[in-house]
């Protein structure tokens, strides 16, 4: 399944130079290692309380806008509910692609927008475009 998650965001690239932004990324990296083996991805992590010294600490409640300056793509894998709205605006406001892979049994917490439910081989997950 994760490989086919991070298989979307490539075929999202189209092997254009991209910008993406793991936000929330905790202790998880197999998607961010996937991703920045490619030449055309320069990606940048974040999360309140970085894992590691490749992690930006970044405050999604009240997000370093100059962090997210030329995101293409914004993802985020279990973002607790409370956390999603966030999200959505500051995809919104630097105009980024948003996915969001809640756990398997969650609702989305996006109630000013509709987020559209992709499958993808066997990745489901939401995005905002």
């Amino acid at each position: 399944m994760w490989q086919d998650f991070a298989d979307y965001i490539l075929n999202e690239t189209k092997d254009r130079n991209v910008k993406i932004a793991e936000v929330g990324v905790g202790k998880f990296s197999q998607i961010s290692d996937i991703l920045e083996k490619e030449d055309n991805i320069t990606i940048i992590k974040t999360d309140i309380l970085p894992a590691d010294a490749t992690v930006i600490k970044d405050d999604i409640t009240d997000p370093n806008l100059d962090l997210y300056r030329d995101v293409d793509i914004i993802y985020s894998i279990r973002p607790p509910s409370e956390l999603q709205p966030y999200l959505v605006k500051l995809a919104d406001e630097i105009s980024s692609q948003l996915i969001i892979k809640p756990l398997t049994n969650e609702d989305l917490n996006t109630p000013k927008v509709k987020m559209k439910l992709k499958n993808f081989n066997k990745a489901s997950f939401y995005i905002l475009r």
